[in-house]
Protein backbone atom coordinates (compact mmCIF):
# COMPACT_ATOMS: atom_id res chain seq x y z
CA UNK A 1 0.00 0.00 0.00
CA UNK A 2 1.40 3.42 -0.99
CA UNK A 3 1.48 6.53 1.18
CA UNK A 4 -1.13 7.98 -1.17
CA UNK A 5 -3.52 5.14 -0.30
CA UNK A 6 -3.13 5.88 3.41
CA UNK A 7 -4.24 9.51 3.16
CA UNK A 8 -7.97 9.93 3.81
CA UNK A 9 -10.17 12.46 2.07
CA UNK A 10 -10.19 14.90 4.98
CA UNK A 11 -6.40 14.98 4.99
CA UNK A 12 -6.37 15.45 1.21
CA UNK A 13 -8.69 18.43 1.50
CA UNK A 14 -6.62 19.94 4.29
CA UNK A 15 -3.42 19.42 2.29
CA UNK A 16 -4.82 21.15 -0.78
CA UNK A 17 -6.24 24.04 1.25
CA UNK A 18 -2.94 24.50 3.07
CA UNK A 19 -1.05 24.58 -0.24
CA UNK A 20 -3.48 27.23 -1.49
CA UNK A 21 -3.11 29.28 1.70
CA UNK A 22 0.66 29.30 1.30
CA UNK A 23 0.40 30.19 -2.39
CA UNK A 24 -1.89 33.09 -1.45
CA UNK A 25 0.69 34.28 1.09
CA UNK A 26 3.36 34.15 -1.63
CA UNK A 27 1.29 36.27 -4.00
CA UNK A 28 0.39 38.69 -1.20
CA UNK A 29 4.12 39.15 -0.55
CA UNK A 30 4.73 39.78 -4.26
CA UNK A 31 2.19 42.61 -4.14
CA UNK A 32 3.04 44.11 -0.74
CA UNK A 33 6.76 44.20 -1.52
CA UNK A 34 6.16 45.52 -5.05
CA UNK A 35 8.40 42.75 -6.34
CA UNK A 36 7.38 43.28 -9.96
CA UNK A 37 8.65 46.60 -11.26
CA UNK A 38 8.64 48.50 -14.58
CA UNK A 39 11.75 47.77 -16.61
CA UNK A 40 11.82 44.07 -15.70
CA UNK A 41 11.31 41.42 -18.34
CA UNK A 42 8.37 39.09 -17.82
CA UNK A 43 10.91 36.28 -17.40
CA UNK A 44 12.85 38.27 -14.77
CA UNK A 45 9.64 38.88 -12.83
CA UNK A 46 8.86 35.14 -12.96
CA UNK A 47 12.36 34.35 -11.70
CA UNK A 48 11.94 36.87 -8.85
CA UNK A 49 8.67 35.24 -7.72
CA UNK A 50 10.29 31.79 -7.95
CA UNK A 51 13.20 32.97 -5.79
CA UNK A 52 10.86 34.50 -3.22
CA UNK A 53 8.91 31.23 -3.08
CA UNK A 54 12.13 29.34 -2.32
CA UNK A 55 13.68 31.83 0.11
CA UNK A 56 10.60 32.85 2.09
CA UNK A 57 8.26 29.89 1.75
CA UNK A 58 10.60 26.91 1.26
CA UNK A 59 9.04 26.02 -2.08
CA UNK A 60 11.55 24.18 -4.29
CA UNK A 61 9.14 22.49 -6.71
CA UNK A 62 6.53 23.81 -9.12
CA UNK A 63 4.31 21.37 -10.92
CA UNK A 64 3.81 23.51 -14.03
CA UNK A 65 5.69 26.30 -15.79
CA UNK A 66 5.84 29.60 -13.89
CA UNK A 67 4.22 32.50 -15.71
CA UNK A 68 4.36 36.25 -15.35
CA UNK A 69 2.84 38.09 -18.32
CA UNK A 70 2.39 41.80 -18.98
CA UNK A 71 0.65 44.04 -21.50
CA UNK A 72 -0.47 42.25 -24.69
CA UNK A 73 1.13 39.03 -23.43
CA UNK A 74 -1.80 38.82 -20.98
CA UNK A 75 -4.04 37.92 -23.92
CA UNK A 76 -2.33 34.55 -24.33
CA UNK A 77 -3.50 31.40 -22.51
CA UNK A 78 -1.20 29.11 -20.59
CA UNK A 79 -0.23 26.85 -23.49
CA UNK A 80 1.06 29.75 -25.63
CA UNK A 81 4.55 31.13 -24.96
CA UNK A 82 4.63 34.76 -26.14
CA UNK A 83 7.92 36.64 -26.69
CA UNK A 84 9.58 37.99 -23.56
CA UNK A 85 8.56 41.57 -22.87
CA UNK A 86 9.70 44.55 -20.79
CA UNK A 87 7.10 45.65 -18.23
CA UNK A 88 5.87 49.23 -18.66
CA UNK A 89 4.95 51.71 -15.92
CA UNK A 90 1.20 51.45 -16.60
CA UNK A 91 0.92 47.75 -17.41
CA UNK A 92 -1.54 45.09 -16.39
CA UNK A 93 0.29 41.92 -15.26
CA UNK A 94 -0.73 38.46 -14.16
CA UNK A 95 1.05 35.59 -12.46
CA UNK A 96 0.20 31.88 -12.73
CA UNK A 97 2.21 29.59 -10.47
CA UNK A 98 1.88 25.95 -9.39
CA UNK A 99 3.95 25.71 -6.20
CA UNK A 100 4.21 22.33 -4.47
CA UNK A 101 4.04 22.41 -0.66
CA UNK A 102 4.59 19.16 1.25
CA UNK A 103 3.75 17.21 -1.94
CA UNK A 104 0.43 19.01 -2.42
CA UNK A 105 -0.18 21.05 -5.53
CA UNK A 106 -1.09 24.68 -5.26
CA UNK A 107 -2.34 26.49 -8.34
CA UNK A 108 -2.83 30.19 -7.95
CA UNK A 109 -3.29 33.13 -10.28
CA UNK A 110 -3.73 36.82 -9.65
CA UNK A 111 -3.59 40.08 -11.61
CA UNK A 112 -1.88 43.37 -10.73
CA UNK A 113 -2.13 46.81 -12.28
CA UNK A 114 0.68 49.36 -12.35
CA UNK A 115 -0.76 52.83 -12.68
CA UNK A 116 -4.37 54.01 -12.71
CA UNK A 117 -5.80 53.09 -16.11
CA UNK A 118 -9.56 52.64 -15.49
CA UNK A 119 -10.03 49.82 -18.02
CA UNK A 120 -7.19 47.80 -16.53
CA UNK A 121 -8.45 48.40 -13.00
CA UNK A 122 -11.98 47.37 -13.98
CA UNK A 123 -10.66 44.19 -15.61
CA UNK A 124 -8.65 43.33 -12.51
CA UNK A 125 -11.64 43.95 -10.25
CA UNK A 126 -14.04 41.91 -12.42
CA UNK A 127 -11.89 38.77 -12.16
CA UNK A 128 -12.94 37.77 -8.61
CA UNK A 129 -16.54 38.76 -9.41
CA UNK A 130 -16.70 36.24 -12.26
CA UNK A 131 -14.80 33.65 -10.20
CA UNK A 132 -17.15 33.94 -7.21
CA UNK A 133 -20.25 33.77 -9.42
CA UNK A 134 -18.87 30.70 -11.19
CA UNK A 135 -18.12 29.00 -7.89
CA UNK A 136 -21.62 29.76 -6.60
CA UNK A 137 -23.09 28.27 -9.78
CA UNK A 138 -21.09 25.09 -9.13
CA UNK A 139 -22.17 24.97 -5.48
CA UNK A 140 -25.84 25.44 -6.38
CA UNK A 141 -25.95 22.67 -9.01
CA UNK A 142 -25.27 19.23 -7.60
CA UNK A 143 -25.06 17.38 -10.94
CA UNK A 144 -23.22 20.05 -12.91
CA UNK A 145 -20.88 18.87 -15.66
CA UNK A 146 -17.55 20.36 -16.65
CA UNK A 147 -18.91 21.78 -19.90
CA UNK A 148 -21.91 23.31 -18.14
CA UNK A 149 -19.68 25.24 -15.77
CA UNK A 150 -17.47 26.35 -18.66
CA UNK A 151 -20.53 27.68 -20.50
CA UNK A 152 -21.65 29.59 -17.41
CA UNK A 153 -18.23 31.14 -16.85
CA UNK A 154 -18.17 32.28 -20.48
CA UNK A 155 -21.67 33.75 -20.03
CA UNK A 156 -20.62 35.57 -16.85
CA UNK A 157 -17.56 36.90 -18.65
CA UNK A 158 -19.64 38.37 -21.48
CA UNK A 159 -22.08 39.80 -18.96
CA UNK A 160 -19.22 41.89 -17.55
CA UNK A 161 -18.26 43.07 -21.04
CA UNK A 162 -15.19 40.89 -21.64
CA UNK A 163 -14.15 37.94 -23.81
CA UNK A 164 -13.07 34.66 -22.23
CA UNK A 165 -9.44 33.99 -23.11
CA UNK A 166 -9.15 30.21 -23.10
CA UNK A 167 -10.86 27.02 -24.29
CA UNK A 168 -11.31 25.80 -20.70
CA UNK A 169 -11.95 27.26 -17.26
CA UNK A 170 -10.05 24.85 -15.05
CA UNK A 171 -8.52 21.45 -14.45
CA UNK A 172 -7.77 18.71 -11.95
CA UNK A 173 -5.41 19.24 -9.01
CA UNK A 174 -4.26 17.02 -6.16
CA UNK A 175 -1.26 15.18 -4.76
CA UNK A 176 1.93 15.79 -6.69
CA UNK A 177 1.78 14.52 -9.37
CA UNK A 178 -2.01 14.39 -9.60
CA UNK A 179 -3.70 11.63 -11.56
CA UNK A 180 -5.40 12.64 -14.81
CA UNK A 181 -8.31 11.07 -16.61
CA UNK A 182 -7.43 9.10 -19.75
CA UNK A 183 -8.28 11.95 -22.14
CA UNK A 184 -7.14 15.58 -21.99
CA UNK A 185 -10.74 16.77 -22.41
CA UNK A 186 -11.87 14.88 -19.31
CA UNK A 187 -9.17 16.57 -17.23
CA UNK A 188 -10.32 20.07 -18.25
CA UNK A 189 -13.55 22.00 -17.68
CA UNK A 190 -14.33 22.72 -21.33
CA UNK A 191 -16.88 22.25 -24.08
CA UNK A 192 -17.27 18.57 -24.83
CA UNK A 193 -16.48 17.34 -21.31
CA UNK A 194 -19.75 15.86 -20.08
CA UNK A 195 -18.12 14.41 -16.95
CA UNK A 196 -19.76 15.55 -13.70
CA UNK A 197 -17.40 17.78 -11.74
CA UNK A 198 -18.36 15.92 -8.57
CA UNK A 199 -16.82 12.60 -9.51
CA UNK A 200 -13.94 10.29 -8.61
CA UNK A 201 -10.51 10.44 -10.20
CA UNK A 202 -8.91 7.37 -11.82
CA UNK A 203 -7.59 6.19 -8.42
CA UNK A 204 -11.08 6.28 -6.88
CA UNK A 205 -10.50 9.48 -4.89
CA UNK A 206 -12.67 12.59 -4.92
CA UNK A 207 -11.68 14.66 -7.94
CA UNK A 208 -10.64 18.19 -6.98
CA UNK A 209 -10.64 21.01 -9.49
CA UNK A 210 -9.12 24.44 -10.01
CA UNK A 211 -11.35 27.17 -11.45
CA UNK A 212 -9.63 29.60 -13.85
CA UNK A 213 -10.92 32.94 -15.07
CA UNK A 214 -9.10 34.58 -18.00
CA UNK A 215 -10.73 37.84 -19.12
CA UNK A 216 -9.46 39.70 -22.19
CA UNK A 217 -10.17 42.75 -24.32
CA UNK A 218 -8.45 42.16 -27.64
CA UNK A 219 -9.10 45.67 -28.92
CA UNK A 220 -7.37 47.24 -25.91
CA UNK A 221 -4.75 44.44 -25.85
CA UNK A 222 -5.24 43.67 -22.16
CA UNK A 223 -6.08 40.56 -20.19
CA UNK A 224 -6.22 39.30 -16.62
CA UNK A 225 -6.15 35.97 -14.84
CA UNK A 226 -7.49 34.60 -11.55
CA UNK A 227 -7.50 31.03 -10.25
CA UNK A 228 -7.79 28.93 -7.14
CA UNK A 229 -9.63 25.88 -5.83
CA UNK A 230 -13.20 25.32 -6.96
CA UNK A 231 -14.23 22.20 -5.05
CA UNK A 232 -13.00 23.15 -1.57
Amino acid sequence: MSNRDLIDERDRAEGLLDAQRRAAELFAAVESEQLIQPGMLDSEASDAVTQLAADRFGCEKHWHKRIVRSGPNTLEPYNIDPPDRTIDADDIIFGDFGPVFDDWEGDFGRTWVLGNDPDKLRLRDDLPVVFDAGKRFFQDNAEITAEELFAEVVRLTRERGWEFGNIHCGHLVGEYPHENFPSRTQALMMKGNTLPIRTLDPSGRIAHWILEVHLVDREKQIGGFYEELLTL
